[in-house]
């Protein structure tokens, strides 16, 4: 896309948005008891500079990434975009709550509704708009199960720039719908680890037979993007932007329960891998707990076959195998762990964002193995009662709701942040069914 016509989708339509899409991101760094640890320089271990990250991202995400401004406004351009969706809804789960046969209420709020399915859009419609706005044309990025590549490519479709894809190898190969919904979208897609790239190349020398990590696949990404000049690096979780702009979620959900009538959430259950569904759920609800004495728990649910926050270190690590991103301080099972070929391939992550490992570590928010089998069982449970056929990745966090709503016999509130649906994922739910 030429560069006037770039300049024509950064142009508001000016419709009328309707009130109760959010009109700012909320940031849990301004009410945390102690601020998340720096990202450190991985030369000279020193917390990085705006100008140590500018090769990679535009000046405004890097001003977001350290930003202790409670709320954050959307660009208009972005809230027209998220309009098409937004707000998700909050759904009563009425009939899980019957098979269940418990006192809990239980609402789970559904990311689905988005064009590719999945919560992603909400960090990369307002990523590839930063970009563009600073004249970046092209964006290169990792993505896992496909879900953030196919959420990148779409906003990059919108907005007017190209986008280049690694996906992790298990999951190329078992999705290959993902990488046509991207290819629709006008962008290319390699299997990571490639030999398009001095860090897939240095890795399949070593293993060959690899299945691939995000970390690989970062490590790729990053390495492109650092050699063209009209280029930068996205990343759909992990740093604090990606945090912030996920942040419409909760914000969301706590308005639509208060309009159902509830006084607060008692706890609010998410997948985590990266973190960014998890942060962009129950920050504002860690939030409200902090600033007005609420009690909502949160309940972090990652699979049992990458376990960062249950059996991870908290230190500072890199995000990639090849070193080349901050060292950043987390929750991590080292680099160097590849994690098995589950099927919640967006999951497959050695570390969790600084933010959510804060969090943890400051006793804010808990955390729970789930097996993928319990998963998986849950998510057919969930599709049968509910109708939705939830992504493999969210299946962990309905999976840690029904185990604890079969405890509950007193009234009580449960949120399940049902994170994307299944539709393109359905090879992965065969031998459950």
């Amino acid at each position: 896309m030429s560069t006037s016509a770039i300049s024509r989708s950064l142009e508001p339509l000016g419709f009328s948005i309707p009130a109760n899409v959010p009109t700012h991101w909320y940031n849990l760094n301004a009410d945390l008891p102690s601020p998340v640890p720096p990202h450190l320089h991985p030369g000279t271990r020193e917390p990085l500079t705006p100008e140590d990250l500018a090769p990679l991202f535009p000046m405004a995400l890097i001003a977001q990434e350290v930003s202790t401004e409670r709320y954050i406004e959307i660009p208009q351009v972005v809230r027209e975009i998220y309009a098409q969706w937004r707000p998700a809804p909050l759904v009563r789960a009425h009939r899980l709550e019957r098979e269940l046969g418990t006192a809990a209420r239980i609402y789970y709020k559904y990311e689905g509704v988005s064009p590719v399915g999945s919560h992603k859009p909400n960090t990369a419609v307002a990523q590839v708009y930063y970009n563009a706005i600073e004249g970046i044309t092209r964006l290169t990025t990792e993505t896992g199960a496909g879900q953030w590549g196919a959420s990148l490519s779409m906003a990059c479709s919108m907005l007017g720039l190209t986008c280049e894809v690694w996906q992790v190898r298990a999951s190329y190969e078992s999705k290959p719908y993902r990488r046509m919904q991207m290819e629709t979208y006008g962008s290319v897609c390699h299997s990571s680890p490639s030999e398009l790239t001095e860090a897939g190349r240095a890795i399949l020398a070593e293993t060959a037979d690899t299945t691939g990590s995000l970390g690989m696949a970062i490590s790729e990404a990053v390495e492109v993007a650092v050699g063209d000049p009209n280029a930068h690096y996205s990343l759909g979780s992990v740093l604090n932007h990606v945090m912030l702009h996920q942040s419409v979620i909760g914000i969301e959900a706590l308005d639509q329960l208060d309009q159902a009538g509830e006084t607060q959430a008692d706890v609010v259950f998410g997948c985590a891998g990266g973190g960014s569904n998890l942060a962009g759920l129950s920050f504002p609800f860690i939030g409200k707990n902090l600033r007005e004495g609420t009690t909502t728990r949160v309940v972090a649910c990652e699979p049992a076959a990458c376990p960062s926050l249950t059996q991870g270190e908290y230190r500072y690590d890199h995000g990639d195998v090849a070193g080349l991103t901050p060292l950043m301080k987390m929750y991590t099972l080292g680099t160097e762990f590849v994690p098995p070929a589950i099927h919640a391939g967006g999951l497959r992550y050695h570390g969790m964002a600084p933010m959510v490992s804060h969090t943890v570590n400051l006793g804010l928010m808990e955390a729970v193995a789930i097996e993928q089998e319990d998963a998986f069982a849950a998510g057919v449970l969930f599709a049968r009662v509910e109708g939705i056929v939830p992504a493999p990745e969210s299946t962990h966090a309905v999976a840690a709701a029904i185990a604890y709503a079969r405890t509950v016999t007193e009234p009580e509130v449960i949120v399940i942040g049902l994170s994307g649906n299944g539709a393109l994922d359905l090879p992965a739910y065969a031998e459950y069914v």
